[in-house]
């Protein structure tokens, strides 16, 4: 059985890392970090696209790791219920090759048209000592900016509300470590092989752009009374629904409310993963979470399929101690 720890990725480190910061910075802990401006909040994300860039490297494919890279940031921003306006960008490369450059920032530009918020521009390091030839790293920053009446921070969550689950594309951004461990160190599969549970070669699977939600969830908090979102990253679904939960609340989701994509059977089978180790690197075929009202699912279903934007109803808060049951 292959764990994500020894893949080379600590989740609880990560955790404990976290809780540390909370004590020296205010603020931390939420999706994006909140900056009082007059009568709005200033909202700011950073983040990066992690391992999934050595599939870039592999594939030679950089066109498209820009659109993760501005998903990360935007919908960690969209959750508060603010607009994404602006975004930065860090490149830190072996060596500066402008087609190469050209490429990433056109994925860039492509999820800023996406998520409705400018490129206004960033850095370029060249550090020829930090990385191998043809390899790089980036980093995202974003700033949106919400009403300080309007924020959604989940405060407003009771029992008896539904949770709603918005599709993902696949893996997105996040468990990539462990998933090149299984599928290309274990399994000994190539990018190129076609494979028959994933119906196209398993290269185009993983380099698959992340969803980007911004728009969606901008045009349904217009419509509807939404309590509180959570962006399905790293942790997975119980460590960032737990976020957004009041301390008297529990949610408990039910594994069989949505189908689970290929990719992430394919890994648990080829890598004999333990089921709870999936749900927390993973997110299982669901990118974003809505807690809503039980009187308003049904009419937030049926503009979510007007929008094309598969969704399921895969939970339900009760009375607990702000935990994330999965049952």
């Amino acid at each position: 059985m292959i764990t994500y720890k020894q893949a080379g990725v600590d989740i609880k480190a990560g955790t404990e890392a976290v809780r540390r910061i909370q004590k020296l910075a205010k603020g931390i802990g939420f999706f994006a970090g909140f900056y009082p401006l007059g009568g709005n909040y200033l909202v700011g994300a950073a983040d990066g696209v992690g391992t999934k860039l050595k599939i870039a490297f592999m594939m030679n494919r950089h066109d498209t790791v820009g659109i993760d890279l501005v998903a990360m940031n935007a919908d960690d921003i969209v959750v508060s219920g603010a607009k994404p306006l602006f975004f930065l960008d860090y490149i830190g490369c072996q060596k500066v090759n402008p087609n190469l450059i050209e490429k990433i920032i056109r994925g860039m530009l492509a999820g800023c048209k996406m998520a409705g918020c400018d490129l206004l521009g960033g850095e370029t390091a060249e550090l020829s000592d930090m990385y191998h030839p043809g390899e790089y790293d980036l980093a995202g920053f974003s700033i949106g900016i919400i009403d300080k009446k309007k924020v959604i921070n989940g405060s407003k969550i009771k029992e008896g509300d539904k949770i709603i689950g918005l599709a993902s594309s696949g893996l997105h951004s996040n468990g990539y470590t462990l998933a090149r461990k299984v599928l290309l160190d274990h399994a000994k599969l190539k990018l190129e092989d076609y494979v028959d549970e994933l119906d196209k070669k398993l290269g185009e699977e993983l380099i698959t752009p992340t969803r980007i939600y911004t728009p969606l969830i901008l045009k349904l908090i217009k419509r509807f009374k939404i309590k509180g979102m959570a962006h399905i990253t790293g942790g997975g679904i119980p460590e960032n629904l737990a976020r957004i939960l009041p301390k008297k609340a529990q949610a408990v989701i039910d594994l069989n409310s949505w189908p689970i994509l290929p990719i992430f059977k394919l890994i648990q089978k080829l890598g004999k993963v333990d089921q709870n180790e999936m749900y927390n690197t993973f997110n299982m075929g669901v990118g974003m979470l809505l807690v809503v009202e039980a009187k308003q699912a049904n009419a937030i279903f049926k503009f979510l399929a007007k929008e094309k934007q598969k969704a399921y109803l895969i939970g339900e808060i009760g009375k607990g101690k702000q935990e994330v049951i999965i049952i």
